[in-house]
């Protein structure tokens, strides 16, 4: 590959890059994050090729929610409708003895299950008196009272999935009791949906809640079917990309490729969703467990948790409170990463990578094969100059690996796993390449 002409580093052309990705970020204008009159020398002409961005801000959902992914707890990859009102609030006192939310995991979503089969004479939604026997209002003053926000679900069909009442033709009354509720979340299904299109099903929600005068993050779990990355952006603020996950390699594995075909749709106020983390619920092993987080983290999934943080081992809490791979996650530049090289038969030897504020990259050298193996990122694959020199953060390990990377880096990685590293360019190198 032909290598660009050299451009003369200067404070200009550093003021004008972060100029243009602040306005980008910032007021969310429809231009893409990675547009800047002026690339750092040290890219190459394909960077923004390999982190297209082109698509983002096109479409996106203006409400002030969701400048970086969404961190929280839901409770149905663990719970499922085996829900209620102490569940609850333990998980919130949970959440904030961990130190959880003062990592960012602040959402506590309820997920299906919490009403009554029926609505009441007044054709509203009544919470379950057995579960939820103070109703949600009360339990919403609890959370709120622990510094964090509540969540709840409903179905843009007749039912939930679950067979519960849904909201569609109710959008306007749900909408208004969701808001007297002072609920911050709305996660809404696709089930029973009368065969309407998702495209005219989902926007009606979104026009209530704005008319409420309540800020609702709206995630829409609409689960892929009509390419929401292509239209939700408008709608909510965020959009299910794929199927349900389960706890498993396979399921988790397929739903990170289907989700990375959407990338270029993601940014600040609106976010590919490839559903929930299964983090610490006994399916996959504590290195799968740790490819997952990373490459959620990655790619600028949210980040909601899905296990029962009221018993979580010591291994599950190390994966969930990394700091420094949730700094991966809500970066202010908010580039969803992606798969930027693959190798081996099938392609199981992976290099994924996005970049980040202040000319870093994250880097991710992922196994899905059966044995141990070398994986190399080469900085053709990162749109890096190929002289340019790098110093290499190990964010599992918590070290400095190398402060002079040049040209390529590889490490061995163990089956089923992924090493997730931070690459900074060193001043050094940026002056040698002048």
């Amino acid at each position: 590959m032909a290598k660009s002409k050299i451009i003369t580093f200067s404070v200009f052309t550093l003021i004008l890059y972060l100029s243009a990705l602040a306005i980008a970020i910032a007021g969310r204008v429809a231009v893409p994050l990675l547009q800047f009159q002026d690339k750092p020398s040290f890219l190459t002409p394909t960077f923004s090729r390999i982190y297209d961005t082109s698509m983002y801000g096109t479409l996106q959902l203006n409400n002030g929610l969701a400048h970086t992914p969404q961190m929280g707890w839901n409770s149905w990859n663990y719970f499922a409708c085996d829900i209620n009102e102490t569940v609850i609030k333990e998980t919130a006192d949970a959440l904030i003895s961990t130190g959880l939310a003062d990592l960012g995991y602040v959402y506590v979503n309820i997920d299906d299950c919490w009403s009554l089969p029926t609505r009441n004479s007044e054709g509203q939604l009544v919470p379950d008196p057995k579960t939820f026997p103070s109703g949600i209002k009360a339990l919403a003053d609890y959370i709120h009272g622990k510094g964090l926000k509540l969540g709840i679900y409903s179905d843009a069909g007749v039912f939930t999935c679950q067979v519960r009442p849904g909201s569609i033709y109710h959008e306007s009354d749900d909408a208004k009791l969701f808001a007297s509720w002072d609920l911050d979340y709305l996660k809404y299904d696709n089930c029973y949906n009368l065969g309407i299109p998702p495209k005219e099903r989902y926007p009606p929600m979104r026009e209530a809640l704005n008319a409420t005068g309540r800020t609702i993050f709206y995630s829409i779990c609409e689960w892929g079917v009509d390419d929401p990355a292509l239209w939700a952006g408008k709608v909510g603020n965020s959009w299910r990309s794929t199927d349900d996950i389960n706890d498993t390699w396979a399921s988790m594995t397929t739903i990170a490729d289907l989700n990375d075909k959407w990338a270029s749709y993601a940014g600040p106020g609106g976010w590919n969703d490839p559903d929930m983390l299964e983090v610490g619920n006994g399916g996959m092993s504590y290195q799968e467990y740790r490819a997952h987080f990373s490459i959620w983290a990655l790619m600028k999934a949210p980040l909601l948790i899905g296990c029962d943080v009221r018993n979580m081992t010591a291994e599950t809490y190390e994966i969930l409170s990394n700091e420094e791979v949730i700094a991966i996650n809500q970066d202010s530049l908010g580039v969803q990463g992606r798969k930027v090289n693959v190798s081996g038969t099938d392609g199981v030897y992976q290099v994924w990578a996005g970049p980040l504020s202040g000319h870093r990259l994250a880097v991710a050298l992922w196994n899905r094969g059966s044995t141990a193996k070398t994986i190399t990122a080469k900085w053709e694959a990162l749109g890096l100059q190929s002289s340019i020199s790098v110093s290499v953060r190990d964010l599992w390990q918590h070290k400095l690996v190398t402060e002079s990377a040049v040209s390529s880096f590889g490490a061995l990685v163990d089956a089923h796993d992924c090493h997730l590293y931070l690459f900074t360019p060193q001043p050094e190198s940026l002056r040698n390449v002048l």
